[in-house]
């Protein structure tokens, strides 16, 4: 086994920190290096030390969760990210996850599910709750009429061959790098090429927006 993965907690709050902290340290692989209390103090503390995955309050004083998801984005090595909040979905969860953010979660989120979403991003997987889901589709319904416009749903899938397309659908669904290389019977760095050809087709940023997109195009439904 490989060493554990080095987490770091950001939330202004010292009682939810501490029982983060307790809840991450329980879970195999995974071990808290750092806190913060803030977006500002996060950026410092992993400089400071070999932090893989941040889990980083929306929603705090100075530097909150948006822009700190930014600043962690310009290291050298960037950490996965997993942006939290007791609030639910709204243009701010947006803007964290355009920002660099991997995942979105409430504060409500059980033990279990919150170890899935860490071992899923860490995998290279992205999770696209529900909530955050039929928030989008809401509000793209609302903004064009409908989630995709026929003309620019076929102008996007037109840029990507079929290979791309069944790759896009697989990541809409949450699957990483390694359980589409296992469903495709391809090796995982085929598949990271293939992820990154269609970003780039596309004209994305991360996963997370790759995922949302497959879910506007409706492509899980087809």
């Amino acid at each position: 086994m490989g060493p554990d993965v080095g987490v770091l907690i950001v939330d202004d709050q010292p009682i939810t920190r501490s029982g983060l902290t307790c809840i991450v340290d329980s879970l195999p692989g995974y071990t808290v290096v750092a806190e913060a209390e803030d977006g500002m103090e996060a950026v410092a503390r992993a400089r400071e030390h070999e932090v893989a995955l941040a889990l980083v309050d929306l929603r705090m004083p100075r530097v909150d969760g948006v822009e700190a998801t930014r600043r962690l984005m310009r290291a050298q090595h960037p950490p996965r990210v997993i942006v939290m909040t007791t609030f639910g979905v709204d243009d701010r969860a947006l803007e964290a996850l355009e920002a660099g953010a991997s995942a979105f979660v409430t504060k409500n989120i059980c033990r279990g599910e919150l170890h899935r979403a860490m071992d899923s991003v860490m995998h290279g997987g992205t999770l696209v709750s529900p909530d955050l889901l039929g928030y989008l589709m809401t509000k793209a319904t609302r903004s064009t009429g409908a989630a995709v416009p026929a003309q620019r749903r076929a102008e996007l899938l037109g840029r990507l061959n079929d290979a791309e397309q069944h790759v896009l659908t697989l990541v809409g669904a949450g699957l990483s790098n390694a359980q589409i290389a296992d469903r495709l019977f391809l090796s995982v760095s085929s598949i990271k090429a293939r992820v990154s050809r269609l970003l780039q087709k596309l004209e994305l940023d991360n996963r997370t927006q790759a995922a949302v997109l497959a879910h506007e195009l409706d492509l899980l439904g087809e």
